[in-house]
Order: C-alpha cells, then sequence, then structure tokens
C-alpha cells in the first residue's frame, strides 16, 4: 500500500513526505526528482524550452510507467491534470491532499519562477490554486486542512487516519 501525497506546490509534500516515510518505515519517493533524473534537467528548464503540456506528458509518463509498492510518493502539484496519472496511483495507495490556503502558500513560495511550476507565465498562486482545488479534491481519499500545522503535526494525522483506516 502507498501513500500518495498530492497538492500545490509549497504545500510540504516533500518534507512531509519524508519524515511519513521515516515514520513509516517505508520508502520516500519524489516524482519530481523522478523527472528530473530521467531527463537529465531541471523542471524549470523543461517547461521553459517545451512548453507546460510537454512537460505534463513527461510528468505522466514518469508515474505511469514506473512502480511503487508500500512506499510514500510526493507527486509533483501538477500530476492531477492528467487523470491517467492519478488512476495509476491510486491503485494501489491512499491518496492525501495537503490542503494550504493561498496566502500560506504565496509566502512558502519565494522561487515561483525557477521551482518548475506548470503554470501560465505571470500566473498567480491563487489562480493556480483556484484552477486545481477541485480536482486535488476529486482524487483525495482524504483531505487536510495543513495550512496551519507543522510537519510532525500532519505527520501524526495522517498515521491517526491509516491507523483507523486498516
Amino acid at each position: 500500500m502507498n501513500i500518495i501525497l498530492i497538492g500545490m506546490p509549497g504545500s510540504g509534500k516533500s518534507t512531509v513526505g519524508v519524515i511519513l516515510a521515516k515514520s513509516l518505515g517505508v520508502d520516500f519517493i519524489d516524482t519530481d526528482l523522478i523527472i528530473q533524473r530521467r531527463e537529465k534537467r531541471l523542471l524549470q528548464d523543461i517547461i521553459d524550452s517545451e512548453g507546460i503540456d510537454a512537460f505534463l506528458d513527461k510528468e505522466s509518463d514518469a508515474v505511469l510507467n514506473s512502480s511503487f509498492d508500500n512506499a510514500v510518493i510526493a507527486t509533483g502539484g501538477s500530476v492531477i491534470l492528467r487523470e491517467k496519472s492519478m488512476e495509476h496511483l491510486k491503485q494501489n495507495g491512499k491518496v492525501i491532499f495537503l490542503d494550504v490556503p493561498v496566502d500560506v502558500l504565496e509566502n512558502r513560495l519565494n522561487n515561483i519562477k525557477t521551482r518548475g511550476i506548470a503554470a501560465e507565465k505571470g500566473e498567480s498562486v491563487a489562480n493556480i490554486y483556484n484552477k486545481r482545488v477541485a480536482l486535488y479534491k476529486k482524487f483525495a481519499d482524504i483531505t487536510l486542512n495543513a495550512g496551519s500545522l507543522s510537519c510532525e503535526q500532519t505527520v501524526n494525522l495522517i498515521c491517526d487516519y491509516l491507523k483507523n483506516d486498516y
């Protein structure tokens, strides 16, 4: 069984994911790092040189051609934009949406232009969130309002959920 973390860039998926994987004694996988390793370049370089659709195709390909077993998986914030990717992830896992308010995300994302976010140039964090939030909720098995929680509190909530769910 996998635990798949979805949410906006800056929502804490990777940070929470590492701590959660250690707590559960399972592997940690970051799909953004899979893409970078496969492409041998940064996410932002892919977006800048090939465009958002090509990046989303590469992200989907990386997810669809990876098998995950008994791991915590931090996905890229745009993974929900390709339904096949989410169907693949959900086959053997629980999807947890780390929902963080826009104002908190804006404070965390001081590198939005270089971070490799699949968004149109000049698009605000609020615009990106508003476009994606319904999809995050659609694919999530649980939504955690994680904006005011520490990483440890978030991990504890996820662990509590997993204990009660199994």
